[in-house]
């Protein structure tokens, strides 16, 4: 029960970080405005918290001397998971602060990227958040009072980062994964094929074959009429 508990808040720590990942992407291109720089941290508050309820569960259960030698591995797996999902997040954070400084919104010293994306973000910030519309409150100087914010938190993350390798040593070297690496992309793949509608793996080797077979009866067929032409020719010259 306390493994699921823990499983399901990481979740929620990577679906909030990945949705900050695709909002920073967003930050002097043709969609940044004054919502997505409140969208950026809100979103980036919400992994912060999730980031501290995850340090708590786990820290207080590693500690745990009862636990067995299985529970205990799967414990270390889902610590590892957690501390590499925390490395992103910091790095998100931190390239945020660098595009935030590039593109000031009031005052802008470049033109934006035309990154080709367009359309708001506002759905992606909803899903971070679990909510259905996002309410915008900030001031209209957001840009550059967040930066300050955000600076201090990217050191709060890098100071959190550090007491949670001084109270929990796991090496990353020492964990195990469950699976084989692209485990997860070949489960897709089998989804995808057992789904209605969809062609299987041999259906398409079979479709393949005859389509080899059907080129090669083809040109067989205009090869043998270019030699049948060509020995016409020679005969009534």
């Amino acid at each position: 029960m306390l493994a699921e508990e823990c499983k399901a808040l990481l979740d929620a720590l990577n679906k909030v970080a990945a949705c900050y990942r695709h909002l920073v992407l967003t930050i002097g291109g043709t969609s940044d405005s004054q919502n997505l720089r409140e969208e950026l941290k809100k979103t980036r508050r919400k992994a912060q918290e999730l980031a501290v309820a995850n340090r708590n569960k786990l820290t207080g259960t590693l500690k745990d001397t009862s636990l067995s030698k299985d529970e205990k591995a799967e414990f270390e797996r889902l610590w590892v998971i957690f501390s590499t999902c925390m490395d992103i997040l910091e790095t998100d954070m931190r390239r945020a602060l660098e595009l935030g400084q590039e593109f000031p919104l009031n005052l802008p010293k470049k033109h934006l990227i035309q990154t080709g994306m367009s359309g708001g973000t506002s759905g992606v910030a909803a899903r971070a958040m679990s909510v259905q519309n996002m309410k915008y409150d900030a001031e209209h100087n957001i840009d550059v009072v967040d930066l300050k914010d955000l600076e201090n938190e990217i050191n709060q993350v890098g100071e959190m980062m550090y007491e949670m390798e001084m109270k929990v040593s796991v090496p990353q070297w020492t964990v195990e994964a469950k699976q084989n690496p692209g485990a997860e992309l070949k489960l897709a793949t089998g989804a995808e094929v057992s789904s209605p509608g969809t062609i299987s793996m041999e259906e398409r080797k079979t479709i393949c074959d005859l389509s080899k077979i059907l080129a090669i009866v083809v040109f067989s067929a205009v090869l043998l009429i270019a030699v049948v032409l060509a020995v016409c020719v020679v005969k009534l010259s």
